[in-house]
């Protein structure tokens, strides 16, 4: 199978060399393309900017490019104008183009009372961000090309380590009132990644790319205080997630053989802190 990676960071540079290693050739589309590690052939490109000369042999399209801003100009930049410049591309080279896997966000619900979620739950983002990921979603799934979404909650891993640097440093809180989290190892969400571009049939629309359990954030950082020996923190006001409160299901992508090797935050983090896995540039 040969891919085309749109937005080479580390989510989907850790995607490259899984589908590599899976025995399919993979180009990568990155800014700084020289950073990608073999066997990823890099292409340069300051998406939505001019591209480069495309391989006319892409069969799937992975896009997990992410906005270099929080406003709503860099989202509709990342998530409409740069995969819709580089579809357009491929479909007008004639290249055999049959699956565009798309990553989203579950920052699509505008859930906030802790209820659950499912992909059958009404998207309604509370803001503007998440309007643009919708529209992204919907121009995607437009295509001639089948489609599928996966909608990732928060993704930590290597080199994702806020909420450490958070404790560490004494800057974190223990909501109150406490809300609801929904994460994923970086390797697990690439693994789903490669699990539905090359899953037989046709996939669903859109699934949702979350661990087996959605957790309080206070659980989350008492947790992660007694790994790293460092006080629990104190309860208090804190701002809102921009993740809102809910709690969010994987059910669906369960359902087609994907399983996540961190089932939960305490086997995620411990693998983090254990020093495992690889941060990619």
């Amino acid at each position: 199978m040969n891919v085309l990676v749109v937005g080479s960071g580390d989510l989907g540079t850790e995607f490259g060399l899984r589908a590599s290693r899976a025995g399919h050739r993979v180009h990568a589309l990155r800014r700084r393309a020289h950073l990608l590690p073999a066997p990823l052939v890099g292409l340069a490109a300051e998406l939505p900017g001019p591209l480069p000369d495309l391989p006319t042999d892409i069969e799937v399209v992975v896009i997990t490019i992410a906005a270099d801003g929080r406003d709503e100009a860099a989202y509709r930049r990342a998530y409409l104008e740069a995969p819709a410049r580089v579809l357009d591309a491929l479909e007008d080279a004639g290249a055999p183009l049959r699956r565009v896997v798309f990553t989203s966000s579950t920052a699509v619900y505008g859930v906030e009372d802790g209820s659950e979620v499912t992909e059958g739950t009404p998207t309604a983002p509370t803001r503007a961000t998440g309007e643009v990921i919708v529209a992204a979603e919907v121009a995607v799934a437009a295509r001639r090309v089948p489609a599928v979404s996966l909608r990732l909650g928060g993704v930590y891993g290597p080199g994702r380590e806020r909420l450490l640097r958070r404790l560490r440093a004494g800057e974190a809180v223990l909501p109150e009132p406490d809300v609801h989290t929904n994460r994923i190892h970086r390797d697990d969400a690439a693994e789903a990644l490669l699990h539905l571009a090359t899953l037989p049939g046709v996939p669903a629309a859109c699934y949702l790319g979350v661990d087996d359990e959605p957790a309080l954030l206070g659980e989350v950082l008492s947790f992660l205080a007694g790994e790293l020996g460092v006080p629990v923190p104190p309860r208090g006001h804190a701002p809102r997630s921009r993740g809102g409160d809910k709690r969010c299901s994987n059910a669906r992508l369960r359902a087609t053989g994907w399983a996540p090797t961190y089932p939960s935050f305490r086997e995620g983090y411990r693998a983090v802190l254990a020093g495992e896995g690889v941060r990619h540039p």
